[in-house]
């Protein structure tokens, strides 16, 4: 018996969501008596695999396989590492890959499954897991009663907690056939990771053209911050679907959300109402958005954002 964590490398690294799906895993198996394990998807060099034992993972398991293209790849992977440390617990993080993945696992190993975890199971007559439920209006707390379990952890729901052990690294072979074939992979970089963003700047069709982002990206980019948008920007093509937050984009839970030129519909409300601060910076003081702000800002947005981003930089300089 043992939890296994799935963790993804990136160009080589870890992303801090691995990190916490390993502390997550390690938490829960320290509540079962057992061990933690990873398994891997891509490659990764001996030191990043072994500061996974920083978090709890007593074993890694490094695959083979390098693409996330066929999500039924990587759920034989995942199945195949599972049955060999003997797991009876699975635990993802709830990204783009963990969504796809996670439910394909839980039919192989015929477990029950929570996806989009925001809390520890209670394991206080069974095992319960607390996940938002209505938009993220509640939360419940769904009962695993199945003997394997699968779990699918939102990012930054459970910070990575480092435990100072190290991990054993055995190379784990999967010669399974990939039914999926990429022609081409784009990748971005130097931008970061919205599910991993620890603040977030996001705009909405209230600065009237993609002509006006630019003021956006230079808060974001004093701030250290992940851009998005609201889901209308991406439909009419002014910026990219992948920065589109809400309840059919990215779901996130940074620290500190700002949302300009945004209404605040229930929609894009569902993806970002987990954030920890939300600030709200519009022109209309009877935007919906205001009723989950933390801090409003009545205003027009090509006043306030350039004068924010200035604060913001004298205060970093002083």
């Amino acid at each position: 018996m043992s939890v296994l964590v799935f963790v993804e490398a990136r160009e080589g690294k870890l992303s801090k969501g691995a990190f916490e799906a390993a502390s997550y895993g390690r938490r829960i198996a320290d509540a079962m008596e057992t061990e933690c394990h990873a398994i891997t998807l891509g490659a990764i060099g001996d030191e990043e695999a072994s500061s996974l034992g920083r978090f709890g993972v007593k074993q890694v398991h490094r695959s083979t396989v390098e693409d996330a293209v066929d999500n039924g790849l990587v759920a034989s992977l995942v199945d195949s590492a599972a049955q060999a440390a003997g797991a009876d617990v699975v635990v993802f993080s709830h990204d783009l890959t963990g969504k796809a993945v996670a439910p394909r696992v839980a039919i192989r190993m015929k477990a029950g499954l929570v996806a989009g975890a925001n809390g520890l199971p209670s394991m206080d007559g069974g095992f319960k897991v607390k996940k938002n439920v209505f938009s993220g209006k509640a939360f419940a707390h769904e009962a695993i009663q199945t003997d394997k379990k699968v779990i699918s952890l939102i990012p930054n729901s459970v910070a990575p907690e480092e435990t100072g052990g190290s991990a054993e690294i055995q190379e784990f072979s999967f010669e399974g056939a990939a039914r999926v074939t990429a022609k081409e992979t784009k990748k971005r970089s130097g931008t970061v990771s919205l599910p991993d963003a620890e603040i977030v700047v996001s705009a909405g069709r209230g600065l009237k053209g993609p002509e006006n982002w630019g003021m956006v990206e230079e808060l974001a980019e004093t701030l250290g911050a992940a851009t998005a948008c609201s889901r209308p920007v991406a439909d009419i093509g002014w910026r990219p679907h992948h920065e589109h937050v809400g309840q059919t984009g990215v779901a996130i839970r940074p620290n500190l959300y700002f949302a300009i030129g945004i209404s605040g519909a229930i929609q894009h409300l569902a993806g970002v109402n987990g954030s920890k601060t939300i600030v709200v910076i519009n022109t209309d003081d009877e935007a919906p958005f205001f009723k989950a702000a933390d801090y409003g800002i009545v205003g027009d947005a090509f006043e306030v954002v350039p004068k924010l981003k200035d604060a913001i930089s004298r205060f970093k300089t002083a």
